[in-house]
Parts: C-alpha cells; structure tokens; sequence
C-alpha cells in the first residue's frame, strides 16, 4: 500500500471523527466529481463544506458512531493521478446493540504542487443512509 495514500486517508478519518472541516478542506479538490448509486454530480468544496455537518449529524441521528478505515489498496493511473480503494468500518448503534458495516468507496486522487493529494472523483458504492436504516 502507498503510505502516501494511507496517510492521506488516515488523515480524512480524524477530520471526519473530529468533525474538522478545515481538514477535510486540505483533502478535497476545489471542484470534484461524486458518484453514488443515484448517479453522479460536480460539487463544489465550499458547499461540500457548508452540508458536511448536517449529513454527519443525520448519519450520527441515525446510530452511527464511528467509522475507521479498514483498508486501502491503490493504483496509480499515471504519474499524476491514482485509483484508491477503500474499505471503511462503520460502527453503528441500535436497539439490539452495535454491528459494523464495511463501506466500499472508490477515490481518484490528483498529486499536486508539492506531491500534495486531492480527492478529484468519489464513488460510494451504496446508499450509505439505506444501508444504516437496514441495520
């Protein structure tokens, strides 16, 4: 695994734990692509940021409690952009206890001035509030 890439998303980790968005800020591209079973949009970071708290609190609304990356696999497409993989353990909470779920999400990084990554392209590979609410 490129320690790079693995260190990059440990970083998105705590931001997301710490609710940090100026971390979250340094991981984004100022415009980027995301794609989800619904389909594909442009977002723009400054909106990203603007909504990343509720959709954390509505996840939180929702049981879940902690997620952590499981693990991480890469592929560099050319000297400047590379394919993650990732696998992300998601703690969730409920009546009958917690269970864990493993999130698929698929990233396009860009290397930039400095060997600095940026996510330009995130694909999550469920609908992650449907797969909460079936927990």
């Amino acid at each position: 695994m490129d320690q790079q890439v693995k260190e990059f998303f440990l970083k998105y980790e705590q931001a997301n734990a710490g609710s940090d968005l100026s971390g979250i800020d340094g991981l984004y591209a100022d415009t980027f692509m995301f794609g989800g079973p619904k389909g594909v949009q442009a977002v723009r970071k400054e909106d990203f940021l603007r909504v990343a708290p509720k959709m954390k609190e509505r996840f939180s609304s929702m049981g879940l409690s902690e997620t952590q990356l499981q693990a991480v696999e890469t592929k560099p497409l050319d000297s400047t952009y590379l394919l993650a993989t990732v696998v992300w353990r998601m703690k969730v909470r409920g009546e009958s206890g917690s269970k864990d779920i493993d999130a698929r999400a698929t990233y396009i990084l860009v290397r930039g001035h400095g060997d600095v990554l940026s996510i330009i392209f995130q694909i999550d590979h469920q609908d992650l509030a449907s797969v909460i609410q079936e927990r």
